[in-house]
């Protein structure tokens, strides 16, 4: 699913115009981009948890040549899928 139809989803299931369903969307990923910055967990109960996770400085190898590289430490984000989202994808699997 891409942002146009997660858009128009959202339009859908709240019966808002496009229009408002896209700033809406915005607001949201505004939001939980914001509270990442901060370092500040977002949690979405039943759906899951978005957390900021510091990568440790390790050593790789480039795949062409095979040379060792130094990758830098680095802040990723980290998500945890929640109680329902699991249940929800595991059962779709069965079908």
């Amino acid at each position: 699913m891409n942002r146009a139809e997660l858009v128009d989803l959202i339009a859908e299931k709240a019966e808002l115009t496009k229009a408002s369903a896209s700033r809406a969307l915005d607001a949201l990923l505004d939001g939980v981009m914001n509270s990442l910055q901060k370092g500040d967990p977002v949690v979405i109960v039943n759906f899951g948890t978005f957390t900021v996770k510091q990568r440790a400085a390790r050593e790789g190898r480039n795949p062409s040549t095979g040379e060792k590289i130094k990758i830098n430490a680095a802040k990723v984000v980290g998500f945890k899928a929640g109680k329902a989202l699991k249940e929800a994808v595991k059962d779709e699997v069965k079908a």
